[in-house]
């Protein structure tokens, strides 16, 4: 049985408009990134520019992506079978690519593991399901408390109504906000700035 509470809360989220990200985030590229077949997603920092950088694992190989401008970097469509998957490493990792080339990177989704929900700056990522199975990814600058009308110290940022959330997290830097499901990835960076 639900409580009064439980029952306002869930109110609130289904009434939360999908609104942009407040600075200083702002999204990376024109929106969202089609990857059919995402299981996981995992970032690292790129070894000279020291930008964060977001490797997709699916079912069609890996990619590595430029977390700043969304620029595809490196790309393996036929990965080593006996890494190709997170869930065939005890710690979820699958092997780097490109300029992190032999670099195992922990990859957060459909086999489990989880990504920072903390920016270390202030902000937090939470998911909430009171349509499940839809999945609402929120913003937050008031510690996830979500007190208050959207758009105040919280923000619906992504609604996925269409495929199946696989993860939603910050990068270890706090600098790179992710969203993946089975079939895209959004990114917004700016978060190393700190709160707006």
């Amino acid at each position: 049985m639900t409580t009064e509470y439980q029952r306002g809360l869930r109110d609130r989220y289904l009434a939360a408009p999908v609104m942009p990200a407040p600075s200083p985030w702002r999204p990376v590229g024109e929106g969202a990134v089609p990857v059919g077949g995402l299981l996981g997603i995992g970032f690292a920092v790129h070894p000279e520019t020291g930008r964060d950088l977001v490797m997709v694992v699916s079912s069609s190989g890996h990619g590595l992506f430029d977390a700043v401008t969304g620029e595809r970097l490196a790309r393996d469509h036929d990965p080593d079978p006996e890494t190709d998957t997170p869930d065939l490493s005890p710690d979820l990792t699958c092997p780097g690519l490109g300029p992190v080339a032999g670099t195992p990177i922990r990859i957060a989704g459909l086999f489990g593991g989880g990504l920072h929900s903390g920016s270390g700056t202030g902000w937090t990522v939470r998911v909430v399901s009171p349509d499940w199975p839809h999945d609402r990814v929120l913003l937050s600058a008031d510690g996830g408390i979500n007190a208050g009308p959207p758009g105040g110290t919280w923000w619906h940022i992504f609604h996925s109504t269409y495929s199946e959330f696989r993860a939603a997290g910050f990068s270890p830097t706090g600098r790179t906000l992710a969203v993946a499901t089975s079939s895209d990835l959004a990114l917004w960076t700016g978060g190393d700035r700190g709160r707006g």
